[in-house]
C-alpha cells in the first residue's frame, strides 16, 4: 500500500467519477483504474462498486476512506509540527467562519493577523454553523469561528466574548418607542423572522422563545442576518439579532433595537478546533490574534 494509493482513493470517492478523479490528480484515467485495482488486489477487498455512470463505496471502502483521510490528516499535522519546530514562518492557516459573525470579526481581525504574520497564507471557509462544524471535526478547517453550544463532540474550543442579544422592530411597531427592556414572554403573538437551519443563532433564539414559554410563529425564514433585520425594518416581523450586528439608526432600513428583560440574553463566541489536534503556531498566533482585537473592539 503506498501513500499516494491513499490519496487516490480519497478523491474517487469524493468524485465519485474516475475521470473527474484523475483530472483533479492530474495523472491519466487508466493509470488511475490500475492503481485502485492493484490496491484492491493487494488488500483482499472491493473498495467501490462500479456503474455504468458512477462509482459508489462499499462498506469496506467508507472504512478505508475514514482511515486514509486521519492518516493524511496525521501526516499534515506532522509536516507543521516540523515547519514549527525549523522555525518556519511560511504556511497556511484554514479558518472557518460563520457569515453573521465573519462580516463583522474578521475585517477588524485579519488586518492585524496579516500585519503581524505577512508569510502566513489564510484561507477563509464561509458555510453555517453544522457544516462548519463537520468541517473542523474532520480537519479540513484549522479553526472555526463560532457559537455555542456546539453540536460536534470531537470538537474543543475557547471563549472569545459574550455578546448580549437584542430584540429588532420595524419603527412603526408598537414597542418601538419603548425605552425599558421588553419582557419575551409578551411576544408569543407577534410574527418572527430566523435565520434558516443549520444557522447557530437560529437554536438560540429557538430556545430563547422555549425558554419564555412560547414557540415563535415564525413568518420568514433567510440565511443572512442581514436580510433578516431589512425584513424587520420593513414591517415584516420581528427578530432577535446579536448585538454586534445591528445596524446604525440612521441607515436605511433600519430596525428599531430594544432590550430583552433580565436574565440579559447573550451568546458565546468561539474559536473552535478538533480534540487533540496538533495546533501550529499559526494557529495559536490567530486565536491569541483574534481574542485581543475583539476584546479591543467589542469588550
Amino acid at each position: 500500500m503506498e501513500f499516494r494509493q491513499l490519496q487516490y482513493v480519497i478523491q474517487i470517492a469524493k468524485e465519485k467519477n474516475f475521470s473527474r478523479a484523475a483530472e483533479k490528480l492530474h495523472i491519466a484515467q487508466p493509470s488511475l483504474s490500475q492503481q485502485l485495482s492493484k490496491l484492491e488486489k493487494e488488500i483482499g477487498v472491493l473498495l467501490f462498486r462500479r456503474t455504468t455512470n458512477s462509482v459508489e463505496l462499499t462498506h469496506a471502502g467508507s472504512v478505508f476512506v475514514e482511515k486514509a483521510q486521519n492518516i493524511l490528516d496525521s501526516i499534515e499535522q506532522l509536516k507543521q509540527e516540523l515547519d514549527d519546530l525549523a522555525h518556519m514562518r511560511k504556511g497556511k492557516l484554514v479558518v472557518g467562519s460563520l457569515p453573521i459573525t465573519g462580516s463583522h470579526v474578521l475585517p477588524l481581525v485579519l488586518p492585524v493577523f496579516g500585519k503581524r504574520y505577512p508569510e502566513i497564507e489564510v484561507v477563509l471557509v464561509e458555510d453555517s454553523s453544522s457544516r462548519l462544524e463537520q468541517l473542523t471535526a474532520s480537519g479540513q478547517t484549522d479553526l472555526s469561528l463560532l457559537s455555542l453550544p456546539l453540536q460536534e463532540p470531537s470538537l474543543t474550543w475557547e471563549a472569545i466574548i459574550d455578546e448580549e442579544i437584542c430584540l429588532a422592530v420595524p419603527p412603526e411597531h408598537g414597542l418601538a418607542k419603548r425605552s425599558e427592556p421588553v419582557q419575551l414572554s409578551d411576544l408569543a403573538a407577534e410574527p418572527f423572522i430566523i435565520l434558516k437551519k443549520g444557522q447557530g443563532f437560529r437554536q438560540i433564539v429557538l430556545e430563547l422563545c422555549e425558554g419564555a414559554g412560547f414557540e415563535p410563529r415564525v413568518v420568514f425564514e433567510s440565511g443572512n442576518i442581514e436580510t433578516v433585520q431589512s425584513l424587520v425594518a420593513a414591517g415584516m416581523g420581528i427578530a432577535c439579532v446579536p448585538k454586534m450586528v445591528t445596524r446604525a439608526k440612521w441607515s436605511e432600513f433600519a430596525p428599531v433595537y430594544l432590550g430583552i428583560a433580565p436574565p440579559t440574553p447573550s451568546r458565546t463566541l468561539v474559536i473552535a478546533s478538533r480534540k487533540g489536534r496538533y495546533l501550529s503556531k499559526a494557529a495559536e498566533a490567530f486565536i491569541e490574534t483574534m481574542k485581543s482585537t475583539v476584546e479591543h473592539h467589542f469588550g
